[in-house]
């Protein structure tokens, strides 16, 4: 009799709750198939949201080395009406460059000869005869100014055209050096069909050519701009990055992939992250009087002297009759202008806004997680539990998602995942009241006739600097080479195109360990890499970075000789690379002559990292660190001591370091018993105990090899030594410091 109560109430509990969970795992369903396709009025929401953060929270104002020279109403007033004559356009750029400006990007095109040159005069046919032969020998306008824009470090803007008509520019699209790093990124970019350039003299005269072209949401709001973008099939920076690429050095831009989408864009030696199609979310300011000079001032020479020192300029209009402002999502219009600037500050200052490629996948797992909690506790609980519950965890969900924007400026979602939330608690209620009621009707319906009316009733009742120009800081370098590259070489002189293959499949995995720590590269001098960490960005524990980094460059050379004996045969040449570490105050920024510099560091640090990296070989160890870097690392890695050297170039000795592994080597048994033989062997060389340091270099020879180091070249290093002091020993002020007489 009880086991059928019992099966009884299971099909009773099943009828009750089973119905009305499958509705909501199905109306769950439902609403993650919508945030996928993702319709416009579902990302309005998101949007909004974000909009409201930035109006809550802007960005702070803080003094960047980036100016606007304004096209404002009032130059337009004082020097007449736009466009104005190009050899004041040019008079303009070499005011601007007099005053010490790093460099021009202009935010207008001159697709058109100026209407105002001599020439162009000339040709009216109110013109007399002897004037317009007078007018005909005057310099052209558009040549005068491509002339001063040839005199500094000048982009040209320019545009994107989306509308019906010639596919190709009027002339040809000039390219801009560039790299790869990963995937193919075409795939995943931003594509306009066509490119407006300006005048071949004015293109052929600028340093850089970036495009200033953005897309609104379809809102008609402009909260994302692009660092790259394909323009009639060719790589484009944005005109802020551009600009920040000419401004130090015009080296070649990179585009960092993955099978995501775009990763970041590697700009003056920097990877500035960027959402799948390689744009950015700036984090804006109100709009500022500071940023902006009049060209009025500027042509004038009214300007404060040295205004423009070390500064990024654009040159654009805020003029109202020009009509360049823009919608943004802090409720007001901007100039255009003023966009692309704020742009390069967030970049300087590394204040983007972070909305990574995976914040959908997050933002989904949290809504399916709302979703569940709902379905799963609605008909389990009071609907006052469930309710308040449910406020809670979503008002969590909302201060989660404001405190990772406020902290972190990271950009997640709070409106669909609650909005999915409530609806999902609104259907589970309202399936609950359904069934309710239904339980009501058959309770009075059963005992409506037996008891009284009251009776009946009783029974019927809870989501953080370029700084441009030199500075004083503390760096960690990094400086790698490789070892018998030459004979590397030469085994390819049959196949120069396999030299290149390999040579980039070798700095990609270099510079891909290097970026995935944050660091700086510096420069690739053929086979070699220098890279720092702690600039333009502060991080804060640089020194571990630089390690790791060190670490995984040398494990991915190994892993390439193990893939390239599987494609050519035990026989090939394998590459062994050196790596020298030091971490020390440099002097880092914008380095070399007036119109042609590269943001580099220099110092007494840098000069250690890099005899350290040539001592690599001598001492059989393939990372070599200065006791700046042990000493700031402490335990976290597996580092013996090598030796006191005398460096070439230096007066003073440096204990020297071998790093051969991370934490997970050093709490090895193994690594204790190397690390003893090790003191024990470098205490008896150090005291000229020949017979002590043989026997302790037998032991470490032995624990190196139970521990799975390779240790023989050092080792064999110090025999040799032992070795030549039995036959000549050492005098009697010997301090036990070798000195390096190589670099």
């Amino acid at each position: 009799m009880a086991s059928g109560k019992s099966g009884t109430w299971m099909r009773t509990a099943g009828r009750r709750f089973g119905s009305s969970r499958l509705l909501g795992l199905l109306l769950v369903a439902a609403l993650l198939a919508l945030r996928v396709a993702d319709p416009a009025p579902v990302a309005g929401l998101r949007f909004a949201a974000f909009d409201l953060y930035q109006q809550l929270k802007p960005r702070e104002i803080t003094r960047q080395p980036v100016a606007i020279v304004d096209l404002d109403d009032a130059s337009i007033a004082e020097l007449g009406q736009w466009p104005w004559p190009r050899d004041r356009l040019a008079e303009m750029v070499d005011r601007i460059m007099a005053d010490g400006a790093a460099a021009i990007a202009f935010d207008v095109i001159f697709s058109e000869p100026d209407r105002l040159s001599p020439a162009r005069l000339a040709e009216r046919g109110d013109v007399p005869e002897g004037l317009r032969a007078d007018l005909a020998r005057l310099p052209d306008n558009d040549r005068i100014f491509a002339q001063a824009i040839a005199r500094g470090r000048v982009v040209a803007g320019q545009t994107s055209v989306r509308l019906a008509g010639n596919s190709s520019s009027p002339s040809a699209v000039r390219d801009v050096p560039h790299a790869l790093l990963g995937e193919d990124p075409l795939p995943f970019l931003q594509k306009y069909p066509r490119l407006l350039q300006n005048l071949p003299v004015i293109e052929d005269a600028a340093m850089g050519h970036g495009v200033f072209s953005t897309r609104p949401d379809p809102d008609g709001i402009y909260r994302r701009v692009p660092l790259v973008m394909l323009v009639e099939d060719t790589l484009r920076l944005g005109l802020a990055p551009e600009l920040l690429r000419v401004a130090t050095g015009g080296d070649a831009f990179a585009v960092r992939t993955n099978e995501a989408g775009i990763e970041g864009v590697v700009v003056a030696r920097q990877l500035v992250p960027t959402a799948g199609d390689g744009s950015v979310w700036p984090y804006l300011t109100p709009s500022s009087a500071d940023r902006y000079v009049s060209a009025a001032d500027v042509i004038s020479g009214r300007m404060e002297q040295g205004r423009l020192r070390g500064h990024l300029v654009f040159v654009g209009t805020s003029a109202i009759g020009l009509e360049d402002f823009r919608p943004t999502p802090l409720g007001v219009s901007m100039a255009g202008v003023e966009i692309h600037a704020q742009v390069l500050e967030n970049i300087l200052s590394g204040s983007l806004l972070d909305r990574p490629n995976t914040a959908i996948a997050v933002e989904l797992v949290i809504t399916l997680l709302l979703g569940l909690v709902i379905v799963i506790l609605v008909p389990a609980f009071r609907a006052t539990f469930v309710m308040i519950l449910a406020v809670v965890v979503m008002a969590g969900y909302a201060g989660a998602s404001w405190y990772a924007f406020s902290a972190q400026r990271a950009l997640l979602d709070p409106t669909f995942p609650i909005l999915a939330a409530v609806l999902t608690l609104m259907l589970m209620a309202s399936l609950n009241y359904m069934r309710e009621e239904r339980m009501r009707r058959q309770i009075r319906s059963a005992f409506g006739q037996y008891v009284s009316p009251d009776l009946v009733d009783r029974l019927s009742d809870n989501p953080d600097a370029l700084t441009l120009g030199g500075e004083r800081r503390e760096l960690t370098l990094l400086f790698s080479d490789v070892r018998g590259f030459t004979t590397i070489a030469e085994s390819y002189r049959k196949d120069p195109v396999g030299l290149t293959n390999l040579m980039n499949r070798f700095l990609t995995a270099l510079s891909n360990a290097i970026l995935d720590e944050r660091g700086t590269i510096d420069k690739f001098m053929g086979d070699a890499v220098m890279a720092f960490w702690n600039a333009p960005l502060d991080i804060p524990d640089h020194p571990r970075a630089a390690c790791r980094a060190a670490l995984a460059m040398y494990a991915r050379v190994q892993a390439i000789n193990e893939e390239r004996k599987a494609e050519e045969g035990e026989d090939v040449l394998l590459i062994d690379v050196g790596i020298g570490m030091s971490t020390g105050p440099c002097t880092v920024g914008n380095m070399g002559s007036d119109t042609r510099f590269d943001y580099t560091a220099l110092g007494d640090t840098v000069n250690l990292a890099s005899r350290l990296e040539g001592l690599s070989k001598n001492y059989g160890v393939g990372i070599i660190l200065s006791e700046s870097v042990h000493d700031a690392v402490g335990d976290d890695f597996a580092m013996l001591e090598l030796d006191m050297v005398r460096v070439k170039g230096k007066t003073l000795p440096v204990t020297i370091f071998g790093l051969l592994g991370d934490d997970g080597l050093r709490s090895t048994d193994g690594w204790a018993a190397v690390s003893v033989a090790n003191h024990r062997m470098r205490v008896a060389f150090a005291t000229q105990d020949w017979d002590g340091c043989e026997a302790a270099l037998t032991a470490l020879d032995a624990a190196g090899e139970a521990a799975g180091l390779s240790l023989g070249g050092y080792i064999a290093l110090y025999r040799d030594r032992v070795a030549a002091f039995r036959e000549n020993p050492p005098p009697a002020d010997w301090d036990g410091v070798f000195v390096a007489t190589e670099k």
